[in-house]
């Protein structure tokens, strides 16, 4: 499965947040895309409608599980895809800003 590290992310890349909405709630990355995996099928022309020309995407959840398999899904439809390692719980521990829906500093659940 194509992985990345939190470390290897750029400002700007694509990144998908399949977290649940009280994870979300409780502090995110910001400019991720929201997607809670639970709703993933229902409501992914979402994504299609906000996936980058040239881009890959980043899909994140809370420590790499639920992204593994989004990130699957993904590359079968014929997406250029990626799991982040170790998801927000690595995310945070890098020092990269967990923040909520305000803006305010958050955390991860």
């Amino acid at each position: 499965m194509p992985t990345a590290g939190v470390t290897d992310l750029k400002d700007g890349d694509f990144l998908l947040d399949v977290r649940e909405n009280d994870e979300w709630q409780a502090g995110h990355a910001e400019g991720a895309l929201h997607i809670p995996t639970s709703e993933f099928v229902a409501r992914y022309g979402e994504l299609t409608e906000a996936l980058p020309q040239d881009g890959r995407v980043h899909v994140i959840c809370r420590s790499g599980g639920r992204s593994a398999q989004v990130t699957m899904y993904l590359v079968q439809q014929g997406i250029d895809a990626v799991n982040i390692d170790g998801g927000m719980q690595s995310w945070a521990a890098a020092g990269r800003p967990v923040i909520t829906d305000d803006g305010r500093p958050g955390h991860v659940l």
